[in-house]
């Protein structure tokens, strides 16, 4: 009965990933809505936000009839929350000198967001699964639900790959070689259109204190290449004591990371094992042997 209140109080939400239209399958808002008027009756009505409000309209649907979320969808309730209450935020200062009204229905809207918000935090403070753990420690400043979340990823417990990247991000100034191995983990087992390019960073940054610096720039530099930032040539080349030909070799690596990451092939691929020699894995074939720079041309 107390998880069922959970989703009635907090209306719902839920954690699909579905396109913002949603036209094809019924999760087109304004039929959402006519049909399930419960779940938008605390919602702002006019076009600001719509991108949070959307998802959170979706989500709510999507959980509507689920009496006993997990871990990760309770999570997603709280984060989707967090983003329209923001958003509405913000929104809810903009001063309407003709239609009043709608200032006033974004404040309430605003209103009922935060006091939702508190609820299901209220609600969920004593969950002890990773994701929850996880919420509880980045909002709340809770070590008992930092030590828990570490204990469950030492336990085998926490599989999702965001989840594991964030522990990670957490070791990467502690355990250089523990969060080498995470990362490993999530880029062999994360969607594309998840994956954070910062990790790329993260990961860099665990090498570096290991000492092993044509990895940190190999990362660093598929990290730029991803991002497009400018950067100091010479400053990256510092990293591997200048040597140009190498760079030229680590510049391919790079783009063979990216190329695997985005086709999904990392934990097959040599850069994998360049990375992380101590990983099991197949020796390269031909076919898919690192790339190397071309031989240079001499006089």
């Amino acid at each position: 009965m107390r998880q069922n209140l959970v989703i009635i109080t907090s209306f719902m939400l839920g954690i699909s990933f579905f396109s913002l239209l949603g036209c094809d399958n019924g999760r087109n808002i304004t039929t959402i809505c006519k049909n399930n008027p419960e779940i938008c009756a605390d919602l702002h009505k006019d076009g600001w936000c719509m991108t949070e409000k959307t998802r959170l309209i979706q989500n709510r649907f999507d959980l509507k009839d689920n009496l006993n979320p997990t871990g990760k969808q309770l999570y997603l309730q709280l984060t989707y929350l967090e983003d329209y209450s923001r958003c509405i935020e913000l929104a809810s200062g903009v001063q309407h000198i003709i239609h009043t009204n709608r200032t006033a229905d974004r404040a309430r809207a605003f209103r009922l967001s935060t006091q939702n918000l508190s609820l299901l935090q209220e609600q969920t403070r004593e969950r002890q699964d990773p994701f929850m753990s996880y919420y509880q420690w980045t909002r709340f400043g809770d070590t008992a639900a930092l030590n828990r979340l570490l204990a469950h990823e030492d336990a085998g417990e926490v599989t999702d790959p965001f989840l594991l990247a964030q522990v990670a991000t957490y070791y990467s100034n502690r355990h250089a070689t523990k969060a080498q191995q995470l990362y490993l983990k999530v880029f062999a087992e994360i969607q594309y259109d998840n994956f954070d390019v910062n990790w790329l960073l993260g990961l860099a940054s665990t090498y570096r204190q290991t000492q092993e610096l044509e990895k940190t720039y190999m990362l660093t530099k598929a990290n730029l290449l991803l991002t497009q930032q400018k950067y100091s040539e010479d400053k990256m080349l510092a990293l591997i004591n200048g040597n140009k030909t190498l760079a030229t070799e680590l510049d391919l690596k790079a783009q063979a990371l990216i190329d695997a990451l985005k086709d999904g092939t990392f934990s097959k691929n040599p850069v994998r094992q360049w990375l992380d020699p101590h990983a099991v894995a197949q020796a390269p074939t031909t076919s898919e042997a690192l790339p190397t720079a071309p031989d240079e041309k001499t006089d």
